[in-house]
């Protein structure tokens, strides 16, 4: 198939997309479809060819972590399993046997080019708690300082249905903003984000500077090869978590990883819109279950939204969920216009008996404990208002 692409000048984007061929360290996340199949398990000539490109910038003074997903797809054909599990306990033997041939695989690969590689697992609550991101940042920073490549991958045999990344997209973009680094490249088996279905002769879409430029674009969901959870729609918001919180970020193929790296115009850049976060803000806006729902009054609205405050007892009208001290909520207006999230200190037994009272009333009415925020201005994050970007087949 013959694309059209847009042509790029030699802007400020061509300057971020050289930034690849001198950046001190870049996370490199590749999707099962890139690396395995139902029928073969892992594709030696996949992985040999996604390696060659990192081990060769690593071996030129870059600092290369690689997010792979692929273990549960490496688990399916010794285990006898046709296609990629629904359950999450045959998910979690999958990657039970996978995990380990996959980094067999890339032990091999990357020694040949005298490159050593680790295996990280991560949990979504590797994130969230700070002593435990804290010590996650450690051991990677300190891997990579020895030269090593590490290998994340969610660690699938463990996690729970409630605490998921849900697709390693999303992890990657917070393993980026963990580490620190200069970029985040997605690959997979698409060479670009397009402004519709490809195969109708679709435009090649070279850059994105902010959720704008993405009004009414069609993305594409998860391909056909049955081996991957994701598809575009996971990258492009991991590209987008990245870019909106100071990392550039770039989508293509692994076909492509050479060319992406040394900063030629491939693929989709995601130009930095943002400002970095802490990494348990960015789990929060974009990764936690919410387990309740708090409604504000005009003023609470006005005073977390425009003056970025707590919230307080006062301000709320209404509470539904099911929720403990310490889970996350969203705060919604009158409309149903969900305006934040953060991580209430109060449970839902406890707080609808607090609603429109000062702190002030509930300390001297309930006791000491009660005189709290509801939600704390240092746990809550606002929500960009959603566009109406569309799913596509």
């Amino acid at each position: 198939m013959t694309t059209r692409t847009v042509d790029v000048p030699a802007t400020a984007e061509g300057l971020e997309r050289q930034a690849l061929a001198t950046a001190k360290r870049i996370v490199v996340k590749v999707g099962s479809s890139s690396l395995t199949s139902i029928q073969g398990g892992i594709s030696e000539k996949s992985l040999a060819g996604l390696v060659d490109a990192l081990a060769d910038k690593r071996n030129a003074g870059t600092e290369i972590i690689l997010v792979s997903s692929g273990a549960i797809a490496a688990g399916l054909a010794p285990l006898g399993l046709a296609k990629r599990p629904k359950d999450l306990a045959t998910q979690q033997a999958a990657a039970s046997v996978g995990q380990g041939l996959l980094m067999a695989r890339y032990t091999q690969a990357f020694s040949a080019h005298g490159v050593t590689v680790s295996q990280v697992l991560l949990t979504a609550d590797d994130l969230m708690r700070r002593t435990q991101h804290t010590n996650a940042f450690r051991a990677l920073d300190r891997l990579l300082n020895l030269g090593v490549v590490p290998v994340v991958n969610e660690n699938d045999t463990v996690a729970t249905h409630e605490i998921r990344f849900g697709d390693n997209d999303r992890l990657a973009a917070l393993v980026a903003h963990l580490v620190r680094a200069d970029a985040l490249v997605l690959l997979s088996d698409v060479d670009a984000l397009y402004d519709g279905p490809p195969s109708q002769g679709a435009k090649r879409i070279p850059l994105v500077q902010g959720p704008q430029d993405l009004e009414d674009v069609t993305i594409g969901k998860a391909g056909k090869a049955g081996v991957g959870t994701g598809g575009m729609m996971t990258k492009v918001e991991a590209a987008s978590i990245a870019a909106g919180s100071g990392i550039h970020a770039l989508v293509t193929s692994t076909a492509n990883a050479a060319a992406a790296l040394a900063g030629e115009d491939v693929g989709t850049w995601f130009s930095v819109n943002g400002n970095r976060k802490p990494v348990r803000l960015l789990w929060l806006a974009h990764l936690a279950t919410v387990q309740g729902r708090l409604m504000l009054d005009d003023g609470a609205v006005k005073a977390v939204r425009e003056r970025h405050r707590s919230l307080l007892p006062a301000g709320i009208s209404e509470v539904s969920g099911d929720f403990e001290a310490g889970d996350p909520v969203e705060m919604v207006a009158h409309d149903g216009t969900v305006l934040a999230r953060g991580l209430v200190n109060y449970s839902s037994e406890e707080l609808p008996r607090m609603l429109g009272r000062t702190t002030q009333e509930l300390g001297q009415a309930m006791g000491r404990g009660y005189d709290r925020e509801v939600v704390h201005v240092d746990d809550l994050v606002l929500l960009r208002t959603p566009r109406s970007s569309k799913l596509g087949a």
